[in-house]
């Protein structure tokens, strides 16, 4: 579920996009994380679980273009039994026998062994809805899928958990979220505040980003909470960086284990980011946002006890029409 750092991060990128997160339309043929079309692929009959793709990567050491093709097979986990090695190192944009170089690097023989214990691994019987469907279908079947990845990531609840003690534990907590990822992190801050006495949102770039983090650490703060979703700004590895110079623990929540982001983190919850749209849809980023508030509350002995205070005082001042 989740990657202690520090992570070396893919460092290659299989996408780009434009402004926060956004991706040009119609570029190029890829098979989707649902359908399974494009580039020959016949549609496929099980998903791979993300935690057991997970584990083959755990504890290797994979160069970035071997990491380049792992993050696919991630973000291609419905297809990922069904690909030949050419049909991989096309998704992925690198050279066949750079493929087959990551097979062996597994502990495979080649790569036709791999595939076949994707296979092995794969469930019976579709997972998903196969029946041909126009692009808005395929983007929300896409989160679904997203979202299928993200409850199979949490049968291991232990690095959420854990995440929720040491969000619970920092006072103040600092909540980072720079360009596309700040309406995460606002939203975070924002009903983390209702259960924890002092919550600091970081949702602004430049030079006082910095002096902002100074002063959570000042104040007494020992982690920060971070959103990273594409694209990734410079200035937030940067202001990662420097929290964790100064020696706050950077819990954050990222588009996937490969995110640049790794690197610059001391844990990371991965969540994928959908990218069938003109701008990237981010669900599953959004449900994790909501999980690991609830471990935090969990993880705060006088969080129901805040949260009956404010009911009443929001009674009090009908505040709410309902």
């Amino acid at each position: 579920m989740c990657v202690d750092g520090p992570v070396t991060p893919g460092g290659e990128s299989d996408r780009t996009g434009n402004e926060s997160g956004t991706r040009a339309a119609g570029r190029g043929t890829r098979v989707t994380d649902t359908e399974g079309a494009g580039v020959g692929v016949d549609a496929p009959q099980g998903a791979v679980e993300p935690a057991r793709l997970h584990q083959l990567f755990e504890g290797r050491r994979l160069t970035p273009t071997q990491r380049r093709i792992a993050h696919c097979l991630v973000r291609q986990t419905a297809a990922a039994p069904f690909l030949s090695s050419v049909e991989l190192a096309q998704l992925a944009g690198v050279s066949q026998p750079s493929v087959t170089r990551f097979a062996v690097a597994l502990g495979f023989d080649g790569y036709p062994a791999l595939r076949r214990h994707l296979r092995d691994v794969a469930p019976a019987g579709p997972s998903v809805d196969a029946r041909p469907a126009n692009p808005y279908q395929q983007a929300v079947r896409a989160e679904i899928h997203h979202l299928l990845q993200l409850a199979s990531l949490l049968a291991d609840a232990g690095p959420v958990e854990r995440a929720g003690r040491l969000l619970a534990a920092s006072r103040p907590l600092p909540v980072l979220g720079l360009r596309a990822s700040a309406a995460q992190a606002r939203g975070f801050a924002y009903f983390a505040a209702k259960v924890h006495p002092d919550v600091r949102l970081l949702d602004e770039g430049g030079s006082r980003l910095a002096d902002r983090i100074d002063m959570a650490k000042n104040a007494g703060a020992s982690a920060l909470m971070c959103f990273a979703l594409p694209r990734h700004p410079a200035e937030l590895l940067d202001a990662l960086d420097h929290a964790r110079a100064t020696g706050l623990t950077v819990v954050t929540i990222a588009d996937g284990t490969f995110a640049p982001v790794a690197a610059h983190s001391d844990l990371l919850l991965p969540a994928a980011v959908g990218t069938d749209l003109v701008f990237d849809t981010v669900s599953a980023p959004m449900l994790l946002g909501q999980v690991l508030l609830e471990a935090m509350c969990d993880a705060l002995p006088d969080a129901q006890a805040r949260l009956e205070e404010f009911d009443t005082r929001a009674a009090a001042r009908g505040l709410f029409v309902d």
